[in-house]
């Protein structure tokens, strides 16, 4: 039964989960080195993030306040991957060395994941962290969805 502020809700008669889902957007430059295609070359998108979290409903009838989210998982993207470079922790290129160092005099980072920057790979690193941030305002991510262009995304879901 869904409880809504320590009572049953309407919404107590109806199976299924409620859910919010944030869009949070950043601009960022990668390349798959093993991409076999023009992907190999440096290129920028302006990525957008769908955080898909579920929850208790508090008083107000929110899973968790949209400012909440904002927050801290759009502070963090603000903080290392807007305006910056995504790249392979493995990627030898020279280039992404001259980048860390031109990006450092800006004060911005280059961001190393352990897995080639895909739109998956960049969404499962995303739920990471958003699982990290959000677990002490009780929230559950269950779902980070990344897109890269208008047509193109990568998804994670939680394991069930």
């Amino acid at each position: 039964m869904a409880r809504v502020g320590g009572r049953a809700s309407e919404s107590a008669a109806r199976p299924g989960t409620v859910t919010c889902i944030q869009r949070l957007a950043w601009d960022a430059l990668h390349r798959l080195a093993e991409h076999g295609g023009k992907c190999e070359a440096f290129h920028g998108h302006r990525y957008v993030a769908e955080i898909e979290c579920s929850g208790e409903l508090d008083d107000v009838g929110r899973v968790v306040d949209f400012s909440v989210i904002k927050s801290e998982v759009g502070g963090w993207i603000n903080a290392n991957w807007d305006h910056t470079g995504i790249f392979a922790r493995s990627d030898e290129d020279h280039a992404i060395q001259a980048i860390a160092e031109s990006n450092s005099r800006y004060g911005r980072p280059v961001f190393l994941l352990e897995h080639p920057p895909s739109a998956e790979n960049i969404a499962a690193a995303l739920a990471d962290v958003a699982r990290d941030l959000l677990r002490p305002h009780h929230v559950n991510v269950i779902s980070v969805r990344v897109w890269e262009t208008p047509n193109s995304s990568g998804r994670w879901v939680i394991d069930t």
